[in-house]
């Protein structure tokens, strides 16, 4: 990443992180070599990672009106399903505070009264269990060490279903070797009637959980995917090429 100037270093209790710039692309960074969020400056909405392009596959399958986000970073899903719909109403559970005055300096990030910003732990806020029902959670949890693992246990998992309705889905972001993780293969099917995933081209993968009707047919569904692909600026079949059930 040696072509990007350093635009912007700051530090919290949890670490240091900068945002670096090339002219046409930002990013924030939470160590050497790592791109926690990428943004066209000229075209925020596009997703630029294959990780929240695959997370963004979920529009495939349902039409929310109410998401939540846990795990902010610079805001790639927000800019993305506010451009898709802007009467989606999102709410952003960030852990950093410092992060989240980060991407409404640096990333564009669409502030309206649409979008909810908490700044608090995503355990906490699952434990109290205050919000809404909502169509879709998406938990994208990550620090430089890499995926929170509180993301990956019975009792987060067991929270975030008890936070979605009765048809919703949770939306979980891990890496490639949880692929094999058969432990948390059997936690999600404990909760949710049909889990499906997607391994990404960066290496990563994205599982898809719900108890409502199978509608994951329209992930072959052409129109559909040309409809979710245009609105997102991006090919969205490329990375749905290794989706199916988890089994």
């Amino acid at each position: 990443m040696s072509e990007y100037k350093v635009l912007h270093v700051d530090s919290d209790s949890f670490g240091d992180f900068c945002v670096l710039d090339d002219g046409d692309y930002r990013v924030l960074s939470f160590g050497d070599n790592d791109e926690q969020s990428k943004m066209d400056k000229a075209e925020p909405h596009v997703p630029q990672h294959t990780y929240v392009q695959a997370m963004l596959s979920v529009l495939l399958f349902t039409q929310p009106k109410s998401v939540i986000i846990l795990g902010l970073g610079g805001g790639a899903l927000v800019h993305s399903l506010r451009h898709v719909d802007a009467a989606i109403k999102i709410t952003a559970v960030e852990l950093r505070e410092r992060v989240i005055d980060v991407a409404k300096r640096f990333f564009q990030l669409p502030l309206s009264k649409k979008l909810t910003l908490i700044h608090q732990d995503a355990n906490l806020f699952l434990a109290q269990a205050e919000h809404k029902k909502v169509d879709v959670i998406f938990a994208d949890i990550y620090s430089n060490k890499g995926v929170d693992k509180q993301q990956l246990t019975d009792v987060f998992i067991g929270q975030t279903k008890q936070l979605l309705k009765a048809d919703g889905f949770l939306v979980l972001n891990c890496w490639k070797e949880h692929s094999r993780d058969t432990q948390l293969r059997d936690t999600l099917y404990h909760h949710f009637t049909h889990v499906y995933a997607c391994l990404t081209g960066g290496g990563n993968w994205v599982v898809y959980a719900t108890n409502g009707s199978n509608h994951f047919g329209m992930a072959n569904n052409k129109q559909a995917l040309q409809n979710l692909s245009q609105k997102l600026d991006t090919n969205i079949s490329r990375v749905l090429t290794r989706f199916g059930a988890w089994e």
